[in-house]
């Protein structure tokens, strides 16, 4: 096959809110608050005989690991591309994304059964400990929702730590309602009830990680792109003939990439239809990162076959459609779409 161009659309514009310096020094200060808080939530959920409290501890465990490994991931990530790693490390901020929901999913099915045990036999709870614990619970976790907020969350590496913290904001807002109806109403039950609550929470969150990290590890198109439509539209476009083996992926989250083969009818310009078609996909699609392979249709053949850009002898019809024998995914061409 003759290759006529090759273009790589590494412009990359995928500008953060803040720099990666600035993320790890939000990441860092709720890192340390968490830890602090988690090491005193232990010592009372325990004296005040709460599963609720214990279960919010347990969860700001692994929001701490959870910013940990966004710390470690966006480490490796800024580790220039280099030997078999031809795209870096970016996708280690993935693997922590996915680590966290998974984290959150074994978490909650932990945390129900023992709120179900709970709900058969429930122990006294002590509810006005629980309930002041709770309310500073919620202050903490309201600050370290703010200084992740403050970090670029289009990384799904931060946005699953993001995630883990407002669950467990959540979380405290139910235990605080849990402690305030023991207290007021000795209905211990509350407590249990409250883990329900915080389990469903956790069961939500870490679901859409898990299934967003699945999606660019299977190197699934973005969400809210649709590659046939996209197929479509970069045929519509003049002096293209078909286009195929067409892929869009996401390197790491915000970073979608695309790569297609263009055949150009006999005497366009391809130098200028692989233009077009870069700023079509930077402009409406935000894929800047674009490998277009661009031939005039008929010059896929041997390998001494000359290059040129004027008109060539039309190309056998059963040899043109056929000239790619295994085209990797559905093939668009121009002209009345068959039904």
């Amino acid at each position: 096959m003759t290759e006529h161009a090759h273009s790589h659309g590494h412009s990359h514009s995928h500008a953060h809110g803040v720099a990666p310096d600035a993320d790890r020094r939000w990441l860092r200060s709720a890192l340390i608050l968490l830890t602090a808080y988690m090491a005193v939530e232990v010592v009372i959920g325990v004296v005040a005989q709460s599963l609720a409290l214990i279960s919010d501890a347990a969860h700001m465990l692994t929001d701490a690991v959870s910013i940990v490994l966004a710390l470690v991931a966006m480490r490796l990530a800024a580790r220039p591309a280099r030997g078999e790693y031809t795209y870096g490390l970016k996708r280690a901020e993935i693997l922590s994304a996915q680590a966290n929901g998974i984290t959150l999913l074994l978490l909650s099915v932990w945390l129900a059964y023992e709120a179900v045990q709970r709900l058969i036999s429930p122990p006294a709870v002590t509810g006005g400990l629980v309930l002041v614990t709770a309310l500073s619970g919620i202050v903490v976790n309201l600050i370290c929702t703010w200084l992740l907020s403050r970090a670029n969350r289009s990384s799904l590496n931060v946005e699953g730590a993001y995630q883990h913290i407002l669950t467990d904001l959540f979380g405290f807002v139910a235990t605080a309602l849990a402690g305030l109806i023991v207290l007021t109403t000795g209905f211990e039950r509350a407590d249990a009830i409250a883990s329900l609550v915080v389990v469903v929470l956790m069961l939500r969150a870490g679901t859409g990680l898990v299934r967003e990290s699945g999606r660019i590890f299977m190197e699934a198109a973005p969400a809210g792109v649709d590659p046939d439509a996209l197929g479509e539209h970069l045929v519509a476009t003049d002096e293209v003939v078909e286009v195929h083996d067409l892929h869009i992926w996401q390197i790491t989250s915000g970073q979608p990439a695309l790569s297609a083969h263009i055949l150009v009818a006999p005497g366009g310009d391809c130098h200028k239809v692989r233009r077009s078609l870069q700023e079509l996909l930077s402009g409406e699609y935000g894929i800047s990162h674009a490998t277009l392979q661009v031939d005039h249709v008929g010059e896929q053949g041997a390998h001494h076959d000359v290059l040129t850009l004027g008109p060539r002898p039309a190309a056998d019809p059963e040899r043109q459609a056929g000239h790619c024998e295994d085209a990797h995914g559905p093939v668009h061409r121009s002209g009345p779409r068959r039904r």
